[in-house]
């Protein structure tokens, strides 16, 4: 009945947001030719009816049955002609709250008289042409850069290069050059094509060592099965070590018991060693050249926005650090340098985030403009930062998730390099 009662509600409300949106398109053609308002109008409900029956197409059988492609993609799309529409919108209300005004000052205005009759249609007031393109307009600007994020920009794969100095690194270690790559979520790959391309350029960097920090998969350890051998491919002379993101634990999903549940995990981490990582929890190893030694240590998930899970135990992956002159720590979700390791753990030197995906959305010229709405939950959330000596990389994705796109924060593969000097 709930269920029911949902699905009516939500197709009164796409109903009513179609019917509001499409005053803008009769205006925009309302001088057109017969054929073109035809056009026009068989086109946009047509569409519309296409993708109400998709949006509602998992109330009636089973979303998980879906075919990948049409799970990922076909339903983003449906999502996105509606959140165009409702940006489109916008514009159509301020059109409203023009004709409101004009049709209160028909009132307040002495009625023209023309041969001793009344003008009877003083108190029309027709919609302003120029607002409804501007709505079509601001509607299929994001619906374009959205299907171009999609097929363009999810899979541009960017290269950030950026030089980080440390006066306590030891010379044996100057100019370590180090790879990180963050949030691939394999379930969202609906081939192998993009990661083959994306571990391509990583091994062309010929890194020292390789940093993967967390969100392997979306919910299932069997999301990675089709890429295994893909990523397999990745290796560094110091070896390629990772961490657990909130989404390697399964608890976005429903488990039928618990121990389905902490099988799949088990199962994640028998993954990372099948592809030759080391999966650091909460612990730390030394990282050794000639006869100087660092820190590289690796907690599990610790989120500190959102009410994302602390699993990370950061006093027992820290202790025994002491002895070393720069500490590298591997944690997913950048809060946690904010929140816990900048208060209590001063001597890290450099923190390797990902997490944010710099929310897959937003505007970046370097030198200009950095803006994503991920800004507005995180204060770190893309590129380097630094509070006193100790600094924080975070890196914006390589893979998505919910939206399968990018549009501005480009997927991103980080090369850092350390100097003492």
């Amino acid at each position: 009945m709930a269920t029911g009662l949902r699905f009516l509600f939500l197709s009164i409300l796409l109903l009513l947001i179609d019917l509001y949106f499409y005053q803008s398109i009769r205006t925009v053609f309302a001088n057109s030719s017969v054929f073109k308002r035809n056009l026009a109008f068989y086109t946009y409900w047509g569409f519309t009816l296409f993708s109400i029956l998709l949006f509602f197409t998992p109330f009636v059988f089973t979303f998980s049955d879906f075919p990948k492609f049409v799970r990922i993609y076909v339903f983003s799309f449906v999502v996105m002609v509606i959140i165009s529409k409702l940006i489109g919108s916008v514009f159509i209300v301020l059109d409203d709250i023009i004709r409101l005004f004009r049709w209160i000052g028909t009132y307040l205005k002495k009625p023209e008289i023309i041969s001793n009759e009344v003008v009877v249609n003083i108190h029309a007031i027709s919609r302003l042409r120029f607002l409804n393109v501007v709505a079509v307009t601001f509607a299929a600007l994001p619906f374009s850069s959205f299907i171009y994020g999609m097929v363009k920009g999810a899979f541009d794969y960017k290269v950030h290069k950026i030089k980080v100095v440390l006066p306590n690194l030891p010379s044996e270690f100057n100019g370590l050059k180090i790879v990180q790559i963050s949030d691939i979520h394999s379930g969202s790959f609906v081939s192998t094509s993009p990661l083959q391309e994306a571990m391509k350029i990583v091994m062309q960097q010929n890194a020292d060592i390789i940093f993967f920090t967390g969100d392997l998969v979306n919910n299932a350890a069997t999301e990675t099965l089709p890429f295994i051998e893909e990523l397999k491919k990745i290796n560094a002379p110091m070896g390629v070590f990772s961490t657990l993101g909130n989404h390697d634990y399964g608890d976005y999903v429903t488990w039928e018991t618990q121990k389905a549940k902490e099988k799949n995990l088990q199962d994640l981490k028998d993954v990372h060693a099948q592809l030759g990582w080391k999966l650091m929890m909460n612990e730390h190893i030394a990282l050794k050249k000639g006869e100087s030694e660092i820190a590289l240590i690796g907690i599990e998930n610790w989120g500190g926005n959102l009410n994302f899970p602390k699993y990370g135990d950061m006093k027992k992956a820290h202790a025994g650090t002491e002895k070393y002159p720069v500490k590298l720590l591997l944690s997913h979700d950048p809060s946690h340098w904010n929140m816990q390791v900048t208060e209590e753990f001063k001597d890290v030197d450099i923190t390797f985030s990902g997490h944010t995906h710099g929310f897959q959305f937003g505007i970046e010229i370097p030198g200009l403009i950095k803006w994503s709405p991920s800004q507005f939950v995180y204060k770190q959330w893309a590129g380097l930062y630094s509070k006193d000596h100790q600094y924080l990389y975070v890196n914006r994705g390589l893979g998505f998730l919910g939206y399968p796109g990018r549009v501005g924060i480009m997927p991103e593969i980080t090369v850092m390099e350390l100097y003492n000097s």
